[in-house]
């Protein structure tokens, strides 16, 4: 049979495509290997971050060995297909088409038999791995019960009676021993979030109404960054926080000094004035424009009157001497009113806000009639 309507393509179109897809796979390949300037971060690449935890070996083992299987599988098909397309490429003396070969049962006998081993493995070394991820220990060390509600995390440890609520974009810290259990139990009061430290590589939702938990023991001393990674709203990448693995000792130490950081409210200044500023919702200050004069300190009297129970506090920006914000502590829990006490301001127009919701509560703060 004649071979009509085939375009002719040259064995040199055929190496310059596979020279462009080498040079680009190599361009993507050194970009990924590129760090971020500022922070020394290195980006996502083709394998996870190195794990700190025992069940986070066994997840990095388990993608290694996928992978690795992946590459080969890849190799092994892309291999042929360039090998029959240029081995049984049209040549200018071909005239007819070659001899058809309809199926082979000894080759998709083959091709059934090695994809089914393989997927069996897998299944078998996956369902390994979450039995080891979601293993329980009998005694926790230590056991902390993680809140989640837009657009911050709360820390809370029972044993110990301390409770970290985060401010701002950085988020609370959690304490924890390394080489020994940790039970974290998960809470949210609003909309699903969801817990992640990529050193753990391990993730957990964190749903409204459901107690969700899990043990992670970490093994090396350090700080691991974590974040909310279920999108849940307007201000879902401020949902941060930091996870501090330090040794027995250290963590004995912290917990002591955490119980004796409890801030106090000294006296009131006489004469100051004294603004009263209510939050009525996590998006909004009543009133948002607030005045005060200049060069005195500023009495907030600050009502949470937010419904939806979440907690909250009055800061502004730039308010200390040093350029920093200055924020009033301790946070009002949802009903509770607090007075916080402001440093002197000298005459300018300033931003004040809740440090639980900084993206989203602001308000302007005119001193000395600005």
């Amino acid at each position: 049979m004649p071979l009509v309507g085939i375009r002719k393509r040259s064995f040199t179109t055929i190496a310059s495509a596979i020279a462009l897809v080498a040079a680009v796979a190599a361009l993507l390949a050194g970009c990924a290997q590129a760090t971020d300037p500022v922070t020394g971060d290195q980006p996502p690449g083709f394998f996870p971050v190195a794990p700190v935890t025992p069940s986070g070996e066994a997840t990095s083992n388990l993608y290694n060995l996928t992978f690795v299987i992946a590459v080969i599988v890849f190799v092994l098909v892309e291999g042929l297909l360039i090998y029959i397309t240029l081995r049984f490429r049209r040549r200018p003396t071909d005239t007819d088409l070659p001899k058809q070969t309809h199926g082979s049962n000894p080759l998709e006998i083959l091709w059934t038999i090695i994809p089914a081993i393989t997927v069996t493995a897998l299944f078998v070394a996956a369902l390994i791995t979450l039995n080891d991820q979601e293993a329980r220990a009998a005694n926790p060390a230590v056991v902390i019960d993680v809140t989640g509600f837009q657009w911050q995390w709360k820390f809370d440890y029972p044993a110990q009676d301390l409770s970290f609520t985060g401010t701002g974009r950085d988020g609370p810290v959690m304490g924890l021993p390394v080489n020994e259990p940790v039970r974290i139990r998960l809470h949210a009061t609003d909309v699903i979030h969801s817990f992640y430290v990529p050193q753990f590589l391990y993730k957990k939702d964190v749903v409204p109404g459901r107690v969700n938990e899990f043990d992670v023991t970490v093994r090396d001393v350090g700080t691991y960054f974590g974040q909310c990674a279920e999108f849940c709203g307007l201000a879902h990448a401020d949902m941060q926080f930091s996870v501090q693995a330090m040794t027995r000792t250290d963590f004995d130490t912290w917990v002591v000094e955490q119980q004796q950081a409890t801030p106090s409210q000294g006296p009131l200044p006489s004469g100051a004035p004294s603004l009263t500023v209510t939050a009525v919702s996590i998006t909004a200050f009543d009133p948002a424009t607030l005045s005060a004069p200049a060069d005195q300190p500023i009495v907030f009297n600050f009502i949470n009157a937010d419904p939806s129970g979440q907690p909250h506090n009055v800061a502004i920006k730039g308010a200390n001497s040093d350029g920093s914000d200055w924020s009033g502590l301790p946070l009002a829990e949802a009903g509770q009113t607090a007075t916080y006490v402001s440093p002197p301001l000298a005459a300018n127009t300033y931003e004040f806000y809740c440090a639980v919701h900084p993206t989203t509560m602001r308000g302007t703060l005119n001193v000395g009639g600005n």
